[in-house]
């Protein structure tokens, strides 16, 4: 069964980090773009962050950049977010995805998606 798993959610203060992990089932996830996108409440899914096969090359929405960074660790085939100060506005489900076109302006719908991981940030 091809799934990707997605780890590390919780409840954090505003301020706070928090660092997410996914990992894949049934085929390797270091062969493909990643990336990780999240839902609110009421909201559409939106696009957080990708990163190449290598992760040499990233991409941010402006939401947030400079706060999030995402990485792939090649030898555990994993990929993580690491989310800092992070603010009210970030609560949401967080989706790891993989295999997918991305770009600043477009990214493809990704061919697998985890289950989600809930972030809340709150005080």
């Amino acid at each position: 069964q091809l799934q990707l798993v997605e780890s590390g959610g919780g409840l954090v203060q505003p301020g706070g980090s928090l660092t997410l992990s996914c990992a894949a089932s049934g085929f390797t996830l270091g062969l493909y773009t990643g990336g990780w996108f999240r839902q609110a409440p009421g909201k559409e899914r939106e696009f957080v962050a990708c990163a190449s096969s290598i992760g040499r090359v990233a991409f941010y929405a402006d939401s947030v950049r400079g706060r999030f960074t995402i990485s792939r660790d090649k030898s555990q085939d994993t990929m993580s977010l690491q989310m800092n100060s992070l603010e009210p506005e970030d609560t949401a489900v967080y989706f790891c995805a993989a295999r997918f076109s991305c770009s600043p302006s477009f990214q493809e719908r990704p061919h697998y998606w985890g289950q989600g991981t809930q972030v809340t940030v709150s005080a």
